[in-house]
């Protein structure tokens, strides 16, 4: 295994990459709600192709730095796709092997990614979603600790603090602090929770709205039901004015308006976040309230083009 500086530099330079994506306007999916402004993160222009490179960048940082990660260990994670996308990436750029639990019923485009870039994957039980992921990974980390550099994102404050302070302050900069609602989806909650902490000391006043899926058998990879599932370390409900629940069919037409309607081919939990911005921006129109609303798109839709309901009229 290669560990010279070479592959250090190049590993921060890529990193150096990741955050300040830009904020995209979506004016026809708002069309006729009058004071409403609809602005979303982009974050597939990372150079992952997520926003799970901050979070990941971030631990991989911390396990450096308290020395967890060295020479002769295998970063391990579970995960739902895209930041296991986004550490074997970082493990080819900075020379650190990369071993990932993973349902098996992902799509196969993340499969295809993911060996791309030489990690090592288990796949575990579909039926038991990004939980039987964590348990292996568990299992994994209690075997053999000297092996694995464990790094859990559902329990990394690392995980959390990249979004506080990264994409809250960009959010506050890109709006020039007229943001009245932050919406985004609660998987590992990192987003949500790094975010609104930093927006809500910026604004107390800012609605902060968590967004999940509407029953534990759904179709939205990365997201979680949390009533049954298991509840990163990391996520404190509290933090949310309100929750919104998203139907898988309401993501995949929504995925669908917006390339059709916007030329934007978003990923099936960022057309989930937009289903709920949406149901924000149409109270706060017929209250005759102004509202700036800013979502965060996690990924686009090219690793996901195999699902069939792109093909439905």
């Amino acid at each position: 295994m290669r560990t010279d500086c070479a592959d250090v530099e190049l590993g921060l330079a890529l990193s150096a990459r990741i955050g300040g994506t830009p904020l995209i306007r979506l004016d026809k999916v708002v069309r006729g709600l009058e004071g409403v402004t609809l602005l979303a993160k982009a974050e597939w222009l990372n150079p992952g192709g997520s926003v799970k490179d901050r979070a990941a960048a971030a631990m991989v940082r911390k396990a450096r730095a308290e020395g967890k990660l060295v020479p002769g260990k295998i970063l391990l994670d579970a995960t739902s796709g895209n930041t296991g996308i986004a550490l074997a990436m970082l493990g080819a750029a900075q020379g650190f092997p990369v071993r990932l639990a993973m349902p098996s019923n992902v799509s196969p485009e993340r499969k295809r990614i993911l060996k791309a870039y030489g990690a090592q994957v288990e796949w575990t039980d579909p039926d038991q979603s990004s939980d039987g992921a964590i348990r292996r990974a568990r299992e994994l980390a209690g075997n053999e600790p000297k092996r694995f550099c464990y790094v859990d994102q559902y329990s990394n404050d690392a995980n959390w603090k990249a979004h506080y302070e990264g994409t809250g302050p960009e959010i506050w900069r890109q709006t020039e602090g007229r943001v009245t609602h932050f919406v985004a989806g609660l998987g590992t909650s990192g987003t949500f929770m790094g975010s609104t902490r930093r927006l809500k000391e910026l604004n107390p006043s800012i609605q902060a709205i968590s967004m999940q899926p509407d029953s534990p058998f759904h179709g939205l990879e990365g997201l979680k039901y949390m009533a049954t599932s298991l509840v990163p370390a990391i996520y404190d409900p509290h933090f949310a004015d309100r929750q919104v629940f998203v139907e898988t069919e309401a993501a995949h037409e929504m995925a669908k308006r917006l390339a059709r309607e916007e030329g934007l081919l978003a990923g099936i939990s960022a057309a989930a976040a937009v289903a709920a911005c949406i149901d924000i921006a149409r109270e706060e129109a017929a209250n005759g309230r102004p509202a700036v609303i800013v979502t965060v798109l996690p990924d686009s839709a090219d690793k996901y083009l195999s699902e069939r309901f792109w093909e439905e009229a």
